[in-house]
């Protein structure tokens, strides 16, 4: 008879869960800017995949070895040419111009989405696993291990996350996978603390308090039943975070922290056409553009998804 009831109570519970994603999704799709921003986010998924594709040219390689190219009469930092707007038929296209080292900034930009999310997933699913262990362990136990865990939290807290990342990144040495572990450190307190507060809240739960006074071990509760209903806030927060790792990630290129050339990375892109945004404003505006347009659509998709997870908001 008992586990009959179990097994209606735990079929509930999926039922609710269920429910909970479902009504999350409709209220998701019901707002313009969260669509956009997934369309967005879309679009650059299927650029990184199909790169070798899409690219007109190899990303790294100099125009000046190729034949055709180096007695057409190319020079450096040379503007859009399109034929199909008038561009003369006997000069090569290159549909975003060239950069100072004769490189195809189209080619170089269509790349630079793999490295970009590439950046921004692996920096944040690295702090979101790291985070959420510390913060949940530290949530559910409590006591003096609470205590360590938040305290070192909160030292990582008291440093600006860029100026910290740039320490980091100065003591590993420059390149893309410090770059990438620095930016996940310096995130992992931010999703630690999320966690933590989410799973002191769910721990308190009816249900919670059923699985203990059913006999169920610590760690299974933790894992099968504070875990699951405790990681909606973090899926927020980790969808926001993505947005902000390929900012830091684009700052440490620019600053020569991050990509070291002749990696097609936008960051790196902007830090050595800095120089040109007069004389060259198309080397310094593209990268900078894509940027902008995939940060925007993280911080589009995070607010959408804060609104649709929110009951309050949604009622």
């Amino acid at each position: 008879m008992a586990e009959k009831t179990e097994t209606k109570t735990t079929k509930r519970r999926s039922h609710r869960g269920n429910s909970l994603w479902h009504d999350a999704m409709r209220y998701l799709l019901r707002q313009r800017s969260a669509i956009l921003g997934m369309a967005i986010i879309g679009i650059m998924v299927l650029i990184a995949i199909f790169a070798p594709l899409l690219a007109t040219h190899d990303p790294i390689i100099s125009m000046l070895d190729v034949p055709e190219e180096a007695s057409s009469g190319i020079r450096r930092r040379d503007p859009p040419c399109i034929h199909l707007l008038g561009c003369p038929e006997e000069t090569p296209q290159h549909l975003l111009g060239l950069d100072s080292n004769l490189r195809d900034l189209y080619s170089r930009i269509v790349y630079g989405s793999r490295y970009s999310l590439y950046i921004g997933f692996a920096s944040v699913g690295f702090a979101i696993v790291i985070g959420s262990v510390l913060g949940a362990v530290g949530g559910y136990v409590g006591g003096w291990l609470d205590n360590v865990i938040m305290r070192i939290m909160d030292v990582l807290l008291a440093f600006p996350a860029l100026l910290l990342a740039i320490a980091i990144v100065t003591v590993t040495g420059p390149g893309l996978v410090n770059a990438l572990l620095a930016i996940g450190i310096v995130s992992i307190p931010a999703y630690a603390r999320v966690m933590r507060a989410s799973v002191i809240s769910v721990k308190e739960r009816d249900f919670v308090t059923a699985d203990r006074a059913l006999g169920a071990s610590q760690i299974n509760i933790l894992i099968r039943r504070v875990l699951p209903n405790a990681i909606t806030p973090l899926i927020v927060q980790g969808t926001l975070g993505i947005a902000t790792a390929i900012l830091d990630a684009a700052a440490l290129s620019f600053l020569g922290l991050g990509a070291q050339p002749p990696t097609p990375e936008w960051g790196t892109m902007l830090g050595a056409e800095r120089n040109q945004v007069f004389t060259a404003p198309h080397l310094v505006f593209f990268p900078g553009f894509m940027i902008m347009l995939i940060v925007l659509a993280f911080n589009l998709l995070g607010d959408g998804l804060r609104d649709a997870l929110d009951p309050r908001l949604n009622r």
